[in-house]
């Protein structure tokens, strides 16, 4: 790529990027995961999105560019950090239509981000944390980490991952917070609390960190004290629609038909986004330290009524705006689905609370928070980035 073409497009008010997605991540409207949907939320007309190759036709209104990878299955190629960084940064050498890429940014794998560092030393590169950094490869240490930022700049989605990739360096580190949003313009019609169905859901992967178990179990306790009350869950193992049966699943199938529950396997994000719509009260019971908690924040702004666990992100995330879900106390649980369900008025301030908080997370200023990141990082280029506020939302 020209030197001219670059610093124009550093120049630019919008500074496009060449965002790689994860190796397994999908980036069609029917097989997507969360950060493939972030990523085509947040991705301008200008961006170049690289990823595997799609069984499907990739979003058509971004440009998307497949990473290919020769006489590699996509197990290998997940677990091949330096193979895939260089198909990447082969595609982004090969290109010469503008506009061209001013930085990188790759998401939620560091030795990805590090490779391509390496191999493109003319592009500052970020790294975008959407879990635990220290589960993953090249920042599970504390000395891994701190080679990380030596040579990235590292972005996480919330403040409990910062706190996490911080924890035990012993040099000063910049982790920039760039929280998930959702686009709340382009949400399904709510229903008003006084008008929504007598619905429990839960959405999400049916797996135990999601604490898909604890939910049919409260439920299983609850909706016999519940008449006209029903409950049901969408989602699967994996996100796509053939994701396979786990022996999670084999086992939670027949507790779930015991207790009255509806499973709807995995479903396109629309179809999720228009049941929350209209469910009265919506449980993200995660057993895991969620590292941010985009579902919760998808049922809050539909307006859902939340119950939530209190681990990792989600507990900032919805302290305040949600009642506790814990998936190991399920008759507490099935105490506070009763409670709730026969309490209009509480289901009402708690849906007025979710969306209060979900506005924080609105599309236009997460990306008002994204460019200016872009442009602080191409503004101190070789200096681990610019200042970007460590909390840019309030409560």
């Amino acid at each position: 790529m020209a030197a001219a073409a670059l610093r124009d497009a550093a120049l630019s008010a919008e500074p496009p990027a060449a965002i790689v997605l994860p190796p397994r991540e999908g980036f069609s409207p029917g097989a997507v995961g969360a950060v493939g949907l972030l990523v085509h939320r947040l991705a301008s007309p200008d961006d170049l999105v690289l990823g595997r190759p799609t069984a499907a036709a990739p979003f058509p209104d971004r440009r998307f560019e497949p990473v290919v990878v020769p006489r590699l299955s996509l197990a290998r190629l997940a677990g091949d950090a330096g193979a895939y960084a260089e198909a990447a940064a082969r595609r982004i050498r090969q290109l010469r239509t503008p506009p061209l890429p001013a930085l990188v940014e790759v998401h939620n794998r560091p030795e990805v981000a590090l490779a391509l560092a390496r191999r493109l030393p003319g592009l500052p590169v970020s790294v975008i944390l959407h879990n635990d950094p220290q589960g993953m490869r090249r920042a599970r240490t504390a000395g891994e980490r701190a080679e990380l930022a030596r040579h990235v700049r590292v972005v996480a989605v919330s403040e409990y991952l910062r706190r996490r990739f911080l924890q035990d360096l012993a040099e000063p580190v910049k982790v920039a917070v760039l929280p998930n949003c959702l686009d709340l313009a382009a949400l399904p019609p709510r229903l008003p609390a006084e008008g929504r169905e007598p619905l429990i859901l839960f959405a999400g992967r049916l797996v135990a960190d999601k604490g898909a178990d604890g939910f049919v179990a409260a439920c299983a306790r609850a909706l016999p004290h519940l008449p006209g009350w029903r409950a049901e869950m969408i989602g699967a193992d994996r996100f796509r629609p053939d994701a396979p049966d786990t022996p999670f699943l084999e086992s939670l199938r027949p507790a779930a038909a015991a207790a009255g529950i509806r499973l709807h396997g995995y479903q396109p994000s629309g179809v999720v986004l228009a049941a929350m719509a209209r469910a009265a009260i919506v449980v993200v019971p995660s057993r895991w330290a969620e590292p941010f908690g985009l579902t919760a924040l998808e049922a809050m702004a539909s307006g859902a009524a939340l119950l939530a666990g209190r681990r990792g992100g989600l507990a900032e995330l919805t302290e305040g705006a949600s009642l506790p879900a814990d998936p190991d106390e399920p008759e507490a649980l099935a105490a506070s689905l009763r409670r709730l369900a026969t309490d209009a008025d509480a289901r009402r301030r708690l849906s007025e609370a979710g969306l209060a908080r979900a506005k924080q997370y609105d599309l236009p200023a997460a990306r008002a928070r994204l460019v200016a990141f872009r442009h602080a990082l191409l503004g101190h280029a070789g200096s681990r980035g610019g200042d970007i506020p460590a909390e840019p939302v309030s409560r």
